[in-house]
């Protein structure tokens, strides 16, 4: 905005002239050529400040223009250099808001947006603004323009991804052509080239990823000081003596994999109040029951030969197996009801035309049997890194019945932050050793019971569950790091599903590799001067299955008793124990000011897992497409929008 020296025009001049030659009346000739420039001083000086205040809106409602504009362009035009169709209408949308046409009685109004190389969107605005006094001077007009730029970029940044790898991320969900892992790799594939096409320069992105199901592989991460050198399996000692067998034969069925067709998730379709029930005697505590009737079941499922009959010898224990290779297919619907706080929530879950292959084996004893001593074993673990997979049993714990005032003085295994003592146990972690494990006293056949008592010169053998399928360690977790598009592709490589679902550990191993005070602070902490985001992307396509007779992290629940007595199966069901667990550990990651955010893919949210999020941070994905969103969505937000000009 340029304001014209007057004083310098040649009708001024003459007039000067003229008074100088004429000196009668010369105090009234001076006072009035005097007014000349007062006037022109009063009139720049109004006109000169609404053209101020025009260049100031002006300038608001060019960087609103481009704000918003940048904001519709999102992250996605780094990856795939597409920009959204109405980026330039949001943006003079906004701009039009801010300055309104004609407003201080403008004219001209213009606003035009371009769209640089680092994808930042900048802008120019100019309008006219007339003048009041200043038209005596033959200025009509002033003319005001300024310049804008909005950049979306990412600082200094540490996302934690816990992924659901459970055997259903193997199903594809309806309208999609890839499977639920395969899509899931493809959404965080873009998602990271979005976060590293959009970065600050100079700034640190880092990426950790813990996979989790019935258990979570750390052991490479951990440090020797944080395992025990000894520890006690659920397991069993060959006495060295036989016994003449005097068992019949006995069938029953093995190794189940899936085929094809769907299971639904488990939905909530009804609930009611649980039933308070008081304690017998004062000592004891009360407990919320679940009386309540549900639908019958309508599920079925057949079965048909799928091969042929074939016979082995079995060495241990030893026995001539016929090996009969079955298809069984499942159709209709299930219904279960489980206990959250005070609620029973009857639930249904649906199989359509849902095919597993097994065997069914025939086991025809030897003469003579191995005599057993089932109890806990205790075993030198000192070369656990050569022997075991790198799956862990968690430290010590207790059975909680007040999740709202947990003692982390005993509940080590939620005290995220918590770093091992040399020679304390109970603060260290155990290697899984899953061959150590069978069962007592149920056998494979399904009979029997949990029963902690050690059974001793036993010819029967109880079922072996930590090689069971829903006992599967999971792929490696990955603490953070930065990666390029190479890296990330190899460990993507690694996921594959398998296991069964138990939320509650992802969520403590999340948090323990992401907390920028606990195991790895030397590491996460922030730097002198330059804080660091984070935030943790928690993932899950199905609702809490756990099993009592699976090798998890807090060894076998029904046995242990670590932190559930199975006696309290319905009182106390173990899928809401391990969710509760889930919600006390997610408080505790969000304690140390990480930002939790919840995709449920292919299943509904619960009101556990919006909770844990909060306000607008889960989403539900049903396929492909709404899983790109959700992750459009959460680095979106991770982003810092701001003017750069």
């Amino acid at each position: 905005m340029n304001t014209p020296f007057l004083f310098s025009s040649p009708e001024f001049a003459r007039l000067l002239s003229r008074l100088a030659r004429n000196n009668r009346g010369n105090v009234a000739a001076m006072l009035a050529a005097a007014l000349f420039p007062l006037l022109a001083l009063i009139g720049g000086g109004v006109d000169m400040g609404r053209g101020y205040l025009t260049q100031v809106r002006l300038q608001q409602a060019c960087d609103a223009g481009v704000l918003a504009a940048r904001q519709r362009l999102g992250a996605g035009v780094a990856v795939d250099n597409t920009v959204p169709a109405d980026v330039a209408n949001t943006g003079q949308r906004f701009f039009n808001i801010n300055f309104r046409d004609g407003v201080y009685g403008t004219s001209n109004r213009d606003f035009a947006m371009v769209l640089e190389n680092d994808y930042a969107i900048s802008g120019t605005a100019s309008v006219d603004v007339p003048t009041t006094l200043m038209k005596v001077f033959g200025h009509t007009n002033m003319d005001i323009a300024v310049n804008c730029e909005a950049i979306l970029n990412f600082s200094n940044l540490d996302v934690m991804m816990v992924i659901d790898t459970t055997g259903s991320m193997r199903h594809t969900n309806a309208g999609d052509s890839l499977s639920r892992i395969e899509t899931l790799k493809d959404t965080i594939r873009v998602f990271h080239a979005k976060i590293e096409g959009a970065k600050a320069p100079g700034t640190q992105v880092r990426y950790g990823f813990v996979p989790y199901a019935t258990n979570v592989n750390v052991g490479h991460l951990l440090q020797d000081s944080w395992v025990v050198n000894e520890w006690t399996y659920q397991g069993r000692t060959d006495t060295g003596r036989r016994r003449i067998n005097e068992e019949v034969g006995r069938t029953y069925n093995r190794r189940y994999t899936f085929v094809s067709g769907e299971r639904s998730p488990w939905v909530t379709i009804s609930s009611y109040a649980a039933t308070w029930n008081e304690p017998a005697n004062a000592d004891q505590n009360g407990w919320y029951s679940c009386n309540g009737s549900r639908p019958p079941n309508s599920w079925t499922y057949t079965d048909t030969s799928d091969g042929e009959t074939r016979t082995e010898l079995q060495g241990e224990p030893p026995a001539l197996l016929t090996i009969r290779p079955m298809r069984r297919v499942h159709n209709g619907t299930r219904y279960t009801t489980a206990r959250v706080g005070e609620t029973c929530e009857v639930r249904e879950s649906t199989d359509v035309n849902y095919v597993q292959t097994f065997e069914r084996v025939t086991e025809v004893p030897s003469f003579d049997r191995t005599v057993w001593d089932y109890e806990p074993v205790t075993r030198d673990v000192s070369n656990w890194r050569a022997e075991t997979e790198g799956c862990i049993e968690e430290r010590d714990t207790y059975r909680i019945t007040d999740y709202d005032n947990v003692d982390f003085s005993r509940a080590l295994d939620l005290d995220i932050d918590l770093v091992p003592s040399a020679g304390n146990p109970a603060t260290q972690w155990r290697p899984r050793y899953p061959d150590e494990i069978y069962v007592r006293d149920i056998e494979n056949n399904g009979d029997g019971d949990f029963d902690p008592r050690p059974d001793r010169n036993s010819i029967k053998e109880y079922v072996d569950s930590g090689t069971w399928w829903f006992s599967d360690c999971p792929p490696k977790a990955q603490k953070l790091q930065e990666m390029t598009d190479a890296q990330l592709n190899t460990y993507l490589g690694t996921l594959e599903p398998n296991g069964a679902t138990y939320h509650d550990i992802g969520m403590i191993w999340g948090g323990r590799l992401l907390s920028p005070t606990g195991l790895f602070a030397s590491e996460n902490a922030d730097e002198s001067g330059r804080t660091r985001a984070r935030h943790m992307i928690w993932l899950t396509d199905g609702q809490t299955e756990p099993y009592d007779l699976a090798y998890g992290a807090y060894g076998i629940d029904g046995l242990d008793q670590r932190r559930w007595d199975p006696a309290t199966r319905d009182t106390n069901p173990l899928n809401t124990l391990v969710e509760n667990r889930f919600g006390v550990a997610c408080e505790q990651v969000k304690n140390r000011n990480i930002t939790v955010w919840v995709v449920a893919f292919g299943t509904g949210l619960t009101d556990l897992m919006t909770e844990c999020a909060g306000p607008g941070r889960s989403f539900e994905a049903s396929s492909a497409d709404e899983l790109n969103d959700a992750f459009e969505a959460i680095a979106r937000a991770m982003s810092e929008l701001r003017i750069t000009q």
